[in-house]
Order: C-alpha cells, then sequence, then structure tokens
C-alpha cells in the first residue's frame, strides 16, 4: 500500500485528492496538512511515500516544506514530494524543483493521471507532466543560476551515459532518446539508471536538475 500525505490549504481539494486515490485500491492517505509547517511535522511523524504538494499555501508555502522534507528525515529516505499546482510556469513550482520537489503535475489533470503520478515517484520514478515537460525544463534553464562544471561527476559518466542525460535535460522522453540514439528504449533505462546512481540522483527530475548544474548541458 502507498502511503500519502496531502498539503493543500482547502479543504475541499483535499477532500477530493483523497476520495480519487484511494478508490485506487493501492493508494492510502495518511494524513492531510493545510500549510507548509504543518506539512513537514506530519510528514515526520507518519512517514508517508509520497506528499502531494500544493505551493502556494497561506502560514507556509510549499517551497520550504519541499526543500526540509526532501533534506531527509534522519533514520532513512525521505518520501517523494509530487508538487500539485494550477500554475503550469509559475515561479513557484521553479522553486519547488529547486528545492527537490521529485514531479510535478497540473490541478486540472485527469484522476488517473494523479493516481499515476503517485505511484511513479512511490516507485522512484520521477514525474513531470508531460504537456509542460520541456517548457518547464526550459524556463528552468532560462533561470538558473551560471553553473560551475563539476570535472569530478562529469568524468565518472560515460560517453553514453552523458550523451543520455544531456538528451533527457532537453526533454526528451526514454522513447524519444532511443530513436535519437538508434537504440531499445531498456539500453535507454539501463545508461539512465546507471548514470543516476553514479550522480547521486534520485529519479529523472533530479538528474535534470544535476545536469544543468554540474555544467553538462554548457559544455555540450
Amino acid at each position: 500500500m502507498i502511503r500519502v500525505l496531502l498539503a493543500d490549504d482547502q479543504a475541499v481539494v483535499r477532500a477530493g485528492y483523497r476520495v480519487l486515490l484511494e478508490e485506487a485500491g493501492d493508494i492510502e492517505v495518511v494524513g492531510e496538512a493545510d500549510n507548509g509547517p504543518t506539512a513537514v511535522e506530519r510528514t515526520a511523524r507518519l512517514r508517508p511515500d509520497v506528499v502531494c504538494m500544493d505551493v502556494r499555501m497561506p502560514g507556509g508555502d510549499g517551497i520550504e516544506a519541499t526543500r526540509r522534507i526532501t533534506a531527509g528525515r534522519g533514520d532513512g529516505e525521505p518520501p517523494a514530494v509530487l508538487v500539485v499546482t494550477t500554475f503550469d510556469l509559475d515561479e513557484y513550482v521553479f522553486g519547488a524543483l529547486e528545492a527537490g520537489a521529485n514531479g510535478f503535475i497540473l490541478k486540472d489533470c485527469e484522476p488517473e493521471e494523479l493516481t499515476g503520478a503517485v505511484r511513479r515517484l512511490a516507485a522512484g520514478e520521477g514525474l513531470v507532466d508531460q504537456a509542460v515537460t520541456r517548457r518547464v525544463i526550459t524556463e528552468f534553464a532560462k533561470r538558473r543560476k551560471r553553473a560551475e562544471p563539476d570535472p569530478a561527476a562529469l568524468e565518472a559518466l560515460t560517453a553514453r551515459e552523458r550523451e543520455i542525460v544531456l538528451l533527457l535535460a532537453r526533454g526528451m522522453s526514454n522513447a524519444e532518446i532511443a530513436r535519437e540514439l538508434y537504440v531499445e528504449t531498456s539500453t535507454v533505462k539501463s545508461h539512465l539508471g546507471r548514470a543516476m546512481t553514479k550522480i547521486g540522483a534520485r529519479d529523472r527530475v533530479q538528474t535534470v536538475v544535476w545536469a544543468y548544474r554540474s555544467g553538462l548541458v554548457d559544455q555540450w
């Protein structure tokens, strides 16, 4: 059973999420929070697998809460944070990604998209809503601070791994990368998995962030 905590300042929104998620059968909502500080406290106490986080909440927004949650809970891996927002290109979204959010989805998504996103994050896969993936990554690249290359981290990757991470950072899916490189999708997954292990990234979203911060994108 996937344990989920809901963080949103609107009770009716939390109630709607609870119904949608618990109808899935393999997801249990273990707690709710109406602001960032409460989300942090309840995450530490309830230990969910995924936190569905709104970023605009009176009394403490979701960005600082995401930063504190993804920093770790001391005795185990922190839960994945899924940013759920009405804003696809909002300043808060980029702040949440930089704070360590593992996924991003819009509030007007279909119910199955929300449950699918929760399952993917619980399984260790990062997610950025496919409708806005490229726009989010492009805007993130524009807003980032100039990165200093990290030679040690870059040298740890093989040429093929660097190539795949770069294409991922440009917004390509595994299937698109496979077509670009004339290889099987399973091969892309294998190379990407090894690259993520080497750089210490938990998922695809954090791998993209690393690619920009390490200077990989600037070099290629």
